[in-house]
């Protein structure tokens, strides 16, 4: 799996305004609102809330991974969001995030989601793509750097 597979240069993000974590999830949820108009924000936002209720998906060096299955979702979607300013996000090393990849996996599906979230934390190990992703200056060259377009 690929994250060209559930991610759209659409779904690339830049520059959100949020000064916490709850305000970010809740950008991203209506984000996919609009781009997705079957999804519904509350359901979005909420089931990313309830998953970071079980431990933050802050996994450190300035990368979040929320994620969160979704009823009646028919396929992984995925979107890249870049806040404005770094966002504290409860991450394991205590620093805020400045990139994060939010996967929405459908509630039932043969494929382990743990695949498709190996493929996202694959291209965050990169410190050179880091970097570049964090200076990127257009969703563009931002989703190429995601998917090697």
């Amino acid at each position: 799996m690929d994250i060209s597979d559930f991610l759209t240069p659409d779904r690339v993000l830049l520059d959100l305004r949020a000064r916490d974590k709850r305000q970010l999830v809740g950008e991203i949820a209506r984000a996919f609102g609009r781009l997705v108009p079957s999804l519904q924000p509350e359901t979005i936002e909420m089931a990313l809330l309830a998953r970071e209720q079980l431990g933050s998906t802050g996994l450190g060096s300035g990368f979040a991974l929320p994620h969160a299955r979704i009823e009646g979702l028919s396929q992984y979607l995925g979107l890249f969001a870049r806040p404005g300013k770094p966002v504290d996000f409860d991450s394991i090393d205590g620093k805020p995030v400045q990139l994060v990849f939010v996967l929405l996996i459908p509630s039932e599906t043969a494929i382990s989601h743990v695949t498709a979230l190996a493929a996202i934390s694959r291209r965050f190990r990169d410190a050179g793509r880091v970097t570049r992703l964090a200076k990127a200056k257009t969703p563009a060259e931002a989703y190429g750097l995601l998917t090697d377009n």
